[in-house]
């Protein structure tokens, strides 16, 4: 919704939420900007949960400046949050490119290798980075999720005015089942979070969220932005958007069961399960479709990847309005 508002100009800016890419990858296919930051420069108090560890709000707009000016007044601490607290850029910026992600294929590769010309000519200098740099976490992602919505949840809702009556997961999972709209929508995430027991107590939980975190950052980002001294890390935020089926289709999503590594890694679970700020701004279309070109920076990086996304959008003028 926020990304199709900013796209048709509803808004001069809109705000999104995201736990593993509902920033910016609505954002990449609207052909529009988004900032995920870093974890908690931007309160998450009020926000419907899914994941303390990864859910955050962010901006999105039609230009990377729309993204800065909105992304200034919502920065700041909040008690009620628990995790609280130029044109020029690209020349000399040394930039890791990944390339086996999501969404890269034959279709997208000459998208993706003009962007990187524009980010060289401005004097990037890109260096391209091994396919292990990042992994398939989508398993360990869903145990997070699995496990943190049904605890979050019904914290969110412990507040909510009388009037609302469900208060926990099962409560969720019984309304859906009987609403005849909801109905139709496949529960699996929710059913298997209300199977769950002992929250983040549970050591499944545990071993996920330590090994996630630690390989999509320190092992990860990170280690790419060490060991290569490097500003930032550049890639294709997702592909095209995919057909919209009808409800009650069975269909692969990003947090579906499937062998590990059975899925090209993703550039926004990998930064969101690390806590890393996300940049996506628009770099063209694919089959009339808009994709984007995330910036991946280390914790608290919002302004430096603005700065790129920035110089990238200036030279590149990439993005096309919707007729």
């Amino acid at each position: 919704g926020s990304g199709i508002a900013a796209a048709v100009s509803f808004a001069a800016a809109t705000v999104g939420t995201d736990t593993t890419g509902s920033i910016v990858s609505p954002s990449s296919h609207n052909g529009v900007v988004g900032m995920r930051p870093t974890i908690a420069l931007i309160s998450r108090d009020g926000i419907v949960p899914v994941s303390l560890e990864m859910d955050t709000s962010g901006p999105m707009g039609r230009t990377v400046k729309d993204v800065a000016m909105l992304l200034t007044p919502m920065a700041g601490s909040d008690p009620d949050d628990p995790w609280s607290a130029d044109a020029d850029a690209l020349k000399g910026a040394r930039l890791g490119v990944v390339r086996n992600t999501g969404g890269y294929d034959e279709r997208t590769q000459p998208v993706f290798d003009a962007a990187l010309q524009v980010l060289a000519a401005q004097g990037a200098e890109l260096v391209e980075l091994p396919d292990d740099t990042i992994e398939d976490v989508s398993q360990e992602l869903r145990a997070i999720m699995i496990y943190n919505i049904k605890e979050d949840m019904a914290a969110y809702l412990a507040d909510a005015p009388d009037a609302v009556k469900v208060r926990t997961m099962a409560d969720i999972i019984e309304f859906n089942r009987t609403d005849p709209r909801e109905s139709m929508l496949d529960q699996d995430l929710l059913e298997a979070a209300e199977a769950t027991t002992d929250g983040r107590a549970n050591p499944e939980f545990v071993e996920a969220l330590e090994y996630a975190k630690k390989r999509a950052g320190e092992d990860g980002y990170g280690r790419a932005i060490r060991e290569h001294n490097l500003n930032a890390v550049v890639a294709l935020t997702a592909g095209p958007a995919g057909l919209i089926i009808p409800d009650g289709t069975a269909k692969d999503f990003v947090a579906s069961v499937r062998p590990k590594g059975a899925a090209a890694p993703s550039v926004s679970g990998n930064a969101a399960v690390a806590g890393y700020p996300n940049l996506s701004v628009p770099m063209g279309l694919v089959d009339g479709l808009p994709v984007g070109l995330s910036f991946v920076g280390p914790k608290w990086s919002e302004q430096m990847l603005l700065s790129l996304g920035y110089a990238y959008e200036q030279a590149a003028h990439a993005r096309i309005p919707p007729p």
